[in-house]
């Protein structure tokens, strides 16, 4: 959770609350001390939104699609239904 000074906080509320409704959560403090917690409202949040408030987890970027643009069409050596069955007559 980021803490927040109160006149950070005033100065730049809409940014502040845009995080908010993206699942983030901060702490503010007056003077150092800790006076209040800004977090969505309940029920509203998923689990994602949840670990990233709470926990600071990343969300993440891109698409899991461009992974697959990267993989080779085919992987050089036998195929592994061939090295299993090899495997399997080894242990008998």
């Amino acid at each position: 959770m980021e803490i927040v000074g109160i006149r950070e906080m005033r100065q730049n509320l809409s940014r502040y609350a845009q995080r908010v409704r993206g699942g983030e959560s901060f702490l503010i403090t007056d003077r150092g001390r800790e006076i209040a917690q800004l977090t969505p409202a309940p029920g509203r949040a998923s689990v994602v939104d949840r670990l990233v408030a709470e926990r600071g987890a990343k969300r993440g970027q891109g698409s899991l699609l461009d992974v697959l643009e990267d993989l080779p069409e085919t992987i050089p050596g036998p195929p592994s239904g061939e090295v299993l069955d090899e495997l399997r007559s080894e242990r008998l």
